[in-house]
């Protein structure tokens, strides 16, 4: 099967906020173009990251060979994020194995990695994951927004069921690798209730996650408005009304029960004692050398 590519001079993008403290990467990339995962919600279809056919997944053309130059050419080392804007473990992944050879890479030149999906199929690169965590930092995270799977498939159709994605996180944690749950988007009107997010949390107690970051809400703009508006006419009937009067032409859409599902969601994490807070996460994760200043005093 020809699978389209696409022509690119960088892979390796340097965070622009250093003072910014998302999951204390120093550097992103994205291996591919675009997502098979259909969910609902994905903000990469808006039209400020100008991809076209965002369904359509499409390699970047010489993507090991230019990983390869730029990493051995840095002086710093650190974390390279990927997955920010299209899941590094897509259908092909396992035909081409991009991110596998990416990986390979990031081992041999001893940066450390963290990696955002909603697939078990990161489970096939445990043996050099576990390689990289012997001498630098790992960070799993694994995107989970349903404690229930039927709910889950509705609005990621074409991802791991969350049961699926919670036994991936103790297959990970049991290897000593650093994971936890990315739960966001938190959907207004959809999975925003206290029992869900007491699922999720509980069930990632089971898998001894170690830690679990929220968002109570989603963001929404143009084109993925467009696409989750009319999804949400098949779907829910009728929902797409209750979210043009609650949040009109708001990017930042927070549930309504924001304080309520936080105060849940603190209590139910201290209960299993889970980490949730940013700082915590970062200092837990990371190796001394590759902490910020900032985070000195932990």
């Amino acid at each position: 099967m020809k699978i389209p590519e696409i022509k690119t001079k960088t892979i390796i993008q340097n965070k622009v906020d250093k003072k910014h403290l998302w999951f204390g990467f120093d550097y992103n990339m994205n291996l591919y173009q675009g997502c098979h995962h259909g969910c609902i919600y994905c903000d990469s279809r808006s039209e400020c990251y100008h991809i076209e056919n965002f369904d359509q997944v499409k390699v970047k053309k010489d993507v090991i060979p230019l990983l390869s130059k730029e990493l051995c050419a840095k002086r710093r080392k650190g974390i390279i994020a990927i997955g920010a804007m299209s899941d590094p473990y897509n259908h092909y992944e396992q035909q081409l194995k991009i991110t596998h050879q990416a990986l390979k890479i990031i081992n041999q030149t001893n940066f450390g990695v963290m990696l955002t999906t909603k697939s078990h199929t990161i489970i096939n690169d445990l043996e050099l994951l576990k390689q990289i965590n012997a001498k630098q930092s790992v960070l799993i995270c694994m995107t989970i927004t349903c404690g229930n799977d039927l709910l889950s498939k509705k609005v990621e159709p074409n991802v791991s069921p969350s049961s699926k994605r919670f036994k991936t996180i103790k297959l990970l944690r049991q290897q000593g690798i650093y994971t936890g749950v990315l739960m966001t988007p938190i959907l207004p009107f959809i999975n925003d209730t206290p029992e869900n997010i007491k699922e999720i949390i509980y069930q990632a107690h089971l898998a001894n996650a170690n830690f679990i970051y929220p968002m109570f809400g989603v963001t929404l703009r143009d084109r993925q408005r467009e696409y989750f508006y009319a999804q949400l006419d098949k779907l829910f009937p009728g929902l797409k009304e209750y979210y043009i009067k609650q949040f009109g032409n708001n990017y930042l859409c927070n549930s309504p029960r924001l304080y309520e599902l936080k105060k849940v969601f603190i209590k139910e994490c201290q209960k299993y004692n889970l980490t949730y807070k940013m700082e915590d996460i970062i200092a837990g994760y990371k190796h001394p050398s590759l902490l910020p200043e900032q985070l000195s005093l932990f």
